[in-house]
């Protein structure tokens, strides 16, 4: 549920055995972390890249959004100058995702294997630099999902949780979409923005099924991104700008095959129209910072309320980004980096 920028590079060879980690940099540079692990889990290789200051042994995990984005997307100049600036980041490829290698089977691949391959990372991440490391995790869009479901297999793991604009209830989405297109559509028509565009979206709403159907789910996801590009043209939110990323590159022909694969199986195994973590958002009872944009089309800003509202945690705070669609972290950076910063600062 994100698009992503892709660079070139060659492509990783690592392979190492499970929760064992080969390092390039030494322990000596740990204010300075710059290294490559791969987590073998289940018949999958995934790297993750460690960049940050270790000194207090904080390391904020992020989990991409997709499915089948790519870690190093978020690893823009301004979380470099300022998240990483005072705490070590992880910024992991998931199964399928950048440049994971492994075996993909559909029947084999679930949302449960994937939050197992989290916990095997974080379990990897104590082994390497000490068991007294303290982990908190991020999840924006598709990582809110996978974010979700790991902590509800083990949040012992982690010391805080950081929703960005995630979809704890993918089955949720497709009446949301046909909501939210159809209001923000005439709420754009009321203002006299862009009146053909959105009189389309009204189109599109009225066409589809109102119980789900694959495809009109797809055409409802794109018909969000197109809307939120149209939302920056007539100046009513900021722009996305992910072109400071500054991360290692990455092979574009592997990292498209797997976020094909990746997609394909998830939607396959009923991701869009069985699963839902919502009744069990009780059951999340760690600090919480649940951040989302005003105007996100993708995930409607509906999922971060109700996960406000249903996460158990007495410990948990909802940030509204005023001029943002569905990536705070690349339409409003500065303010982003701030509020990460203050999360972390105050729960460790």
């Amino acid at each position: 549920m994100h698009r992503y920028t892709l660079n070139l590079m060659k492509p990783l060879l690592l392979v190492v055995a499970l929760f064992s980690l080969f390092s390039c940099s030494n322990d000596d540079e740990i204010d300075n972390l710059s290294e490559t692990f791969f987590v073998r889990h289940e018949n999958a290789d995934m790297p993750a890249y460690v960049h940050g200051n270790a000194t207090e042994k904080i390391f904020l995990i992020v989990l991409n959004g997709g499915p089948g984005g790519f870690g190093l997307t978020y690893r823009t100049k301004t979380f470099i100058e300022t998240i990483e600036e005072k705490y070590a980041v992880v910024y992991f490829d998931q199964r399928g995702s950048g440049v994971s290698q492994g075996k993909y089977l559909e029947k084999e691949v679930t949302v449960d294997l994937m939050a197992e391959d989290v916990l095997a990372l974080a379990k990897v991440i104590k082994e390497k630099y000490g068991d007294d490391s303290k982990l908190v995790l991020m999840g924006h869009s598709w990582g809110g999902t996978l974010g979700t479901a790991t902590l509800l297999k083990d949040q012992d793991e982690f010391m805080g949780w950081i929703d960005v604009d995630g979809a704890h209830d993918p089955k949720g989405m497709y009446l949301e979409y046909i909501t939210n297109h159809a209001k923000i559509a005439n709420e754009q028509i009321a203002l006299g923005n862009s009146l053909d565009y959105w009189e389309t979206v009204l189109q599109l709403t009225d066409s589809v099924s109102p119980s789900y159907d694959q495809d009109n789910f797809f055409d409802l996801n794109r018909e969000a991104f197109t809307a939120e590009e149209q939302l920056v043209e007539d100046d009513f939110i900021n722009e996305e700008n992910w072109e400071d990323e500054i991360g290692v590159n990455y092979n574009v022909f592997m990292a498209l095959w797997n976020s094909g694969q990746i997609l394909k199986i998830l939607t396959n195994n009923g991701l869009w129209e069985d699963i839902s973590y919502t009744d069990r958002l009780s059951e999340i009872t760690i600090p919480s910072l649940i951040i989302t944009g005003k105007h996100d089309l993708i995930v409607p800003s509906k999922f971060a309320e109700e996960a406000l509202a249903n996460i158990g945690s007495e410990d948990k705070e909802l940030l509204v980004f005023e001029r943002s669609g569905h990536s705070p972290m690349a339409s409003e950076k500065e303010l982003f980096a701030e509020k990460i910063l203050e999360f972390i600062d105050r729960i460790k």
